[in-house]
């Protein structure tokens, strides 16, 4: 479903400026944020957290 955003000029610059680095595309990296936002996918913080349980105290030392 096609939606049409309005964002300032000075956001789209660094919006544009984070995809040409990660290597994607405005779309994505805004689609990404959503779902960043509602908890549609997981962070490094969260990923971290699901995986300690599975790690022994020695490996979560390192990691930290």
């Amino acid at each position: 479903m096609p939606i049409s955003l309005r964002i300032p000029p000075e956001k789209e610059k660094k919006i544009q400026k984070f995809a040409q680095k990660t290597g994607t595309t405005k779309t994505a990296v805004i689609l990404s944020a959503v779902d960043e936002k509602l908890g549609l996918s997981k962070n490094r913080e969260q990923i971290i957290r699901e995986l300690a349980g599975w790690l022994s105290h020695e490996e979560a030392s390192e990691l930290r």
